[in-house]
């Protein structure tokens, strides 16, 4: 593993959000928004317009705030970007739908760089791009006199395309559970970036810029799923939220699970061998990589892209892996917890 480059130096404060003002910003940043299929009315008026051919609007916000969720030294602008909108973007997906827009507010202290906040919006536009969605509108404030840190919520806005939502609550006993997308790769980055290294780069960029199976979710409604969530405070951390919502037992196959992530090794062993740590430990709790999961009816065919790890029983409410309880597991395996606690 290689220690990251030195910070580079804040730039020049002639093109701070101070100097430029709030409508220099705004036009900066709407320059770089990109379009988004759905808008009639986009930036620049006291709303946008949107056409929501189902008649329902899928709808969810995720805050992100510098220090606790994202680090400058750490991740570039773009980064940034790319994470606050994946973070709302795969929970349209896990409720069956398609993004359509995004709403940003944004709290910064007035000498941030306006090109740092060009970056985010270039990020969060690349993010948005392939499901033909883009940021539709938003706000900008100055942050608190005394803060240093830069907020951002953002919310995205979905069309479900004639589906049924698909809930938490749907689970049943006889359910298989699948997962789509990776786990565990963005605590392995996060372990890297902490111990002040900087590879192996497919680790830290899977921190730094998430990679949601958005397609994965409007496919598992069509193929039937009984309840789906993203997994952004841990597998079983998440799981539990699913278990919990529709009152089973959410049994993880720990061998289905290691076949299915940690096979064969790469870059989460060769961490977890420098570290002392177990890769299995970043599967079950880490969070942040914003996987799909999933339950179907058993013996359907699932949708490309899902693999099963687990099934639903009946019970009293919770998670277990492999039949032990997920807490004495995670405790097992170092983790301490099944997943991010907020607050905690």
């Amino acid at each position: 593993m290689t220690r990251p480059r030195p910070l580079v130096p804040r730039e020049d404060l002639a093109d701070s959000v101070r100097v430029v003002g709030e409508f220099g910003v705004i036009a900066r940043v709407v320059a770089r928004a990109g379009s988004a299929a759905a808008a009639e009315v986009g930036p620049g008026d006291d709303a946008a317009v949107l056409r929501v051919p189902d008649g329902r609007v899928v709808a969810t916000t995720d805050v992100l705030v510098e220090g606790r969720h994202f680090r400058r030294d750490w991740s570039s602008a773009e980064d940034v970007g790319h994470k606050a909108a994946a973070a709302n973007l795969a929970d349209v997906a896990a409720m069956g739908g398609v993004a359509t827009a995004l709403l940003v507010g944004l709290a910064c202290p007035a000498d941030t760089p306006t090109s740092w906040l060009e970056g985010v919006a270039a990020g969060m536009a690349a993010e948005c791009a392939p499901l033909g969605a883009a940021v539709v509108g938003g706000d900008t404030v100055a942050a608190a006199p005394d803060s240093a840190a830069v907020v951002l919520s953002v919310t995205a806005l979905g069309d479900l395309g004639g589906r049924a939502p698909v809930l938490r609550s749907g689970a049943r006993p006889g359910d298989v559970l699948a997962v789509a997308g990776r786990l565990g790769w963005s605590a392995c980055g996060l372990a890297v970036l902490r111990r002040g290294f900087s590879s192996p780069l497919a680790a830290v960029t899977a921190h730094r810029r998430p990679s949601p199976p958005y397609a994965a979710g409007p496919a598992a409604a069509d193929a039937g799923a009984t309840a789906m969530c993203d997994v952004s405070d841990g597998l079983l951390a998440d799981a539990g939220h699913l278990a919990t919502a529709s009152g089973v037992v959410v049994d993880v196959d720990r061998a289905a699970l290691v076949r299915t992530m940690l096979e064969p090794p790469g870059p989460l062993q060769q961490v977890a061998a420098a570290l002392g740590a177990d890769p299995l430990a970043w599967v079950l709790t880490g969070g942040e990589d914003h996987a799909l999961l999933a339950t179907f009816p058993g013996g359907a065919a699932l949708p490309p892209g899902w693999v099963t790890v687990g099934e639903v029983r009946s019970g009293e409410p919770g998670v277990t892996v492999s039949g032990e309880p997920a807490a004495e597991v995670a405790t097992a395996l170092g983790a301490g917890r099944t997943g991010h606690v907020h607050f905690g």
